[in-house]
Formats: C-alpha cells, sequence, structure tokens
C-alpha cells in the first residue's frame, strides 16, 4: 500500500473507517460507484467500545456477507443476564421475524477490519493513515475533502473531489463541525469507560449488566455496569452514565470502574493483576443529538450524527444502519442525477427513529434521579415477563405486531417525564 498519494476524483468521499463509514463504503461500492474511504489510522486499529454486537448489529453484517467472519472471529451469544438489588434474570433475545436470535461479542479491533476489508473488496479504496484536514467548498457546496497523509506528515495536503461526501469520522466529528454541525445540549449526553481483564468466565452464553452500580460510598448510581465475554480469555469490563444525573460531571468514571470491579463477583476473577491495561472511555453523543445530518451535497452518518441509542447505550447497530441508509440516498442521487435525493435519507432517519428516540431520550430523564431508578430496577427485577418487555424496548427488537402495545408504553413514559425536572446536560 503506497504511504503517499495522488488527487483523486471520485463519485463519493467517506470520512472515517469506522462502523457507519465502511458500511456506507460497502454499499456504494456494491452498487458499482467509485468510493474513497480514508482512515485515520491503519487496521486493525484499537477503539473504546463495549464489543457487543445485539442482534440489530448482526442483521446488518450478515446481509454485507460476513456470517463466516463473524463466527470465526466473534464469541456468540444467547442474551443479557441482568443483575440489580439481589436479583438476577437471564433473558433470551427474543424472537423476531427480521433479526436473529443472537448476538456476537467481538473486539473493534477485528470487527471494523472484517468490513473495512469487506468494504475493499466489492470495489472501495481505502486510504489508511489519511486523515480529512478540511472540506473543499465551492460556491457553498461540499465537493470533496482536503486528505493528509499521516506516514508522510512532510507532505502537503492531496484533493480528492467527489460529488457527494458521507461523514463518518466519529463521536468528536471535526469535519463535521466544519460543516457546521453542533449538538443540541438539551438532549442527553452518555459517558462510559471500559478495560479487558482476563478472566476464567470469557465465555459465558451470554452478557452480563448490573443495574444498581454503586461509587466508594455505596451509593447507587443511574447508570449501569457491563461484563461482556470476549471468549479469547478476555472479558470486557465497563460502566455508563448519563448527562440527566446532575451530578454526573463530579463522577470520576476510573474509580467508578475500580469500585464496580470490586463490587461483582469474585468468580469472574477481576483485579489489578488481570487487567490488561488501562481503561479507556470517552463521551457519547445520542439519540439523533448531532445535526444538521444532511446538506445539499454530505450526509452525516453514526456516531458524527448523534445517533446511539439513549436506552442502552449501544451505537454500533445504528452506525450501521445510517450508514446504509446513507447509502441508499447518495445511490439515488447518483443515479438520478439529482441531489435532492439526499434528502430521503432525513426523512428516513425521522421515520425510522424519531419517536423511539424521543421516548428514550424521556425515559433516561426518569432515570436520571438515583431513587426514580432505584424503583423503576426494583420492581422490573421482580417479574421476567416486565423485564423480557423491557429487553424488546431497550435494544429496539420489537416485532411489527408489539408496536399497538409499544405506543401504549411510550405514551406511558412520556407522560411521566413531563413531571420530571429536565436536567440534561
Amino acid at each position: 500500500m503506497p504511504t503517499s498519494r495522488q488527487a483523486r476524483q471520485c463519485d463519493v468521499l467517506v470520512i472515517g473507517g469506522g462502523p457507519s463509514g465502511a458500511t456506507a463504503a460497502f454499499w456504494l461500492a456494491s452498487a458499482g460507484h467509485d468510493v474513497v474511504m480514508v482512515e485515520r489510522k491503519s487496521y486493525p486499529r484499537e477503539k473504546t467500545c463495549g464489543d457487543g454486537l445485539t442482534p440489530r448489529s448482526v442483521r446488518q453484517l450478515l446481509d454485507m456477507g460476513l456470517a463466516d467472519d463473524l463466527a470465526g472471529a466473534g464469541h456468540r451469544y444467547e442474551g443479557l443476564r441482568s443483575h440489580g438489588f439481589g436479583r438476577t434474570l437471564e433473558l433470551k433475545w427474543p424472537d423476531h421475524p427480521d433479526l436473529p436470535g443472537y448476538g456476537y461479542v467481538i473486539t473493534r479491533k477485528d470487527l471494523d477490519a472484517l468490513v473495512a476489508r469487506r468494504a475493499e473488496k466489492v470495489g472501495a479504496e481505502i486510504w489508511e493513515k489519511s486523515e480529512a484536514v478540511a472540506p473543499i467548498v465551492e460556491h457553498g457546496l461540499v465537493r470533496g475533502g482536503l486528505i493528509k497523509s499521516k506516514s508522510c506528515p512532510d507532505d502537503e495536503p492531496v484533493e480528492i473531489r467527489a460529488r457527494y461526501v458521507v461523514v463518518a469520522d466519529g463521536a468528536n466529528s471535526r469535519f463535521g463541525r466544519e460543516l457546521g454541525t453542533s449538538r443540541n445540549r438539551s438532549y442527553p449526553l452518555g459517558m462510559a469507560i471500559r478495560g479487558y481483564y482476563y478472566s476464567p468466565r470469557h465465555d459465558e452464553p451470554w452478557i452480563d449488566s448490573w443495574l444498581d452500580i454503586r461509587d466508594r460510598g455505596g451509593n447507587v448510581l443511574p447508570g449501569y455496569g457491563w461484563i461482556f465475554p470476549v471468549g479469547d480469555g478476555r472479558i470486557n469490563v465497563g460502566i455508563g452514565l448519563l448527562s440527566t444525573f446532575n451530578q454526573w460531571k463530579a463522577v470520576n468514571t476510573t474509580h467508578l470502574l475500580q469500585s464496580f470491579v470490586e463490587y461483582a463477583p469474585s468468580s469472574w476473577g477481576m483485579s489489578p493483576e488481570t487487567a490488561c491495561g488501562p481503561a479507556t472511555g470517552g463521551r457519547l453523543p445520542m439519540g439523533l443529538s448531532v445535526g444538521p445530518h444532511a446538506g445539499p451535497t454530505y450526509l452525516v452518518v453514526g456516531d458524527a450524527g448523534g445517533t446511539i441509542n439513549p436506552f442502552n447505550g449501544e451505537g454500533i447497530a445504528y452506525a450501521y444502519e445510517t450508514g446504509r441508509m446513507a447509502a441508499d440516498a447518495v445511490h439515488l442521487a447518483l443515479a438520478s442525477g439529482d441531489g435532492t435525493a439526499l434528502q430521503t435519507y432525513e426523512r428516513c432517519l425521522q421515520e425510522t427513529y424519531a419517536l423511539y428516540y424521543k421516548v428514550a431520550r424521556a425515559f433516561v430523564r426518569i432515570i436520571g434521579h438515583p431513587e426514580l431508578m432505584r424503583a423503576l430496577v426494583t420492581t422490573g427485577m421482580r417479574s421476567r415477563s416486565l423485564m423480557e418487555w423491557v429487553l424488546r424496548i431497550m435494544a429496539n427488537l420489537l416485532r411489527p405486531d408489539e408496536l399497538g402495545p409499544a405506543e401504549a408504553a411510550y405514551k406511558a413514559v412520556a407522560a411521566l417525564a413531563r413531571v420530571v425536572p429536565d436536567r440534561a446536560a
């Protein structure tokens, strides 16, 4: 692979080679378009993440022809084991007509490389160790990007000119901000940290979630802790908090993770001696909180568009889905010669997620109050049928025939949220 590049003209420039960018590149290249995707690092590269794939993520990967790769590189699991206030429930993923009944745990180091190589195999050109340092804007329209080689830092940036640009450079999207994207600060923001540990329970058939994480003073905080089995001798261990908790900025997440590790059952074998390295974390823009998602010649996808699910902090499925939606819109624009087709992307986002995320934002306002979260979790953990229903809603796995009853549940959550003070960041 050459370390320096020449100026390039293409149909589509994709900024960022994570889940949303690589997915967009795959579907556009599969449709026969000339696609260049630029990625700041080289594959395989580490990425802070929980590494858990729900059935929604698996569905998208299967559609890209990655079934065998997933089975070879990932650890398959059957559902969620939920813990809270002295109770434990094992909840299998529900039956669904369009989604598989299982998930995988696979490190982002492996997963992102699989999807990127799949996109490359169908014709996408990938520039690794290449950073988009600025958009090319002419007459008010984005016409590509200036790309700086990180392998040859003394080289001048080169131009990649494109008819359309897909912005997929993650939660801290520099390129998106250059184009005017910003986060709606009234929407919830997540904060998470994770680390890896060697564990004798590395190949459990469940992902585990604790709904009663505590600080060093024993106080229950509104958030959750997780242990996901990687299947290679390691487990992925982390905690997540929400900005709807009025003291969230004062929480030291490193200390909170240490408290969680100490609080978890000793059978997991977690200790400073079994840690694989220091924990890493970051902030998570949620619920379509970043916009605009579409311009005349560009679209914003995945974490760059704040598409993470506020209910559970899941971002990978929505990165895959929005990358695919963007590819559909760009393909329509290229095939028809009508750039206004890009606006179908925003409509698709609203039709697919708007109601669900509206309720999710209301829900996280409620659980931002520790006393309300304790009451809800305590009630839920006493009823398997209720928690199975909650799992389907929070993981966005409702069947089409369940959408009617879900509307009633949504209305109840929204009504309760209206009487709770809004403390979003």
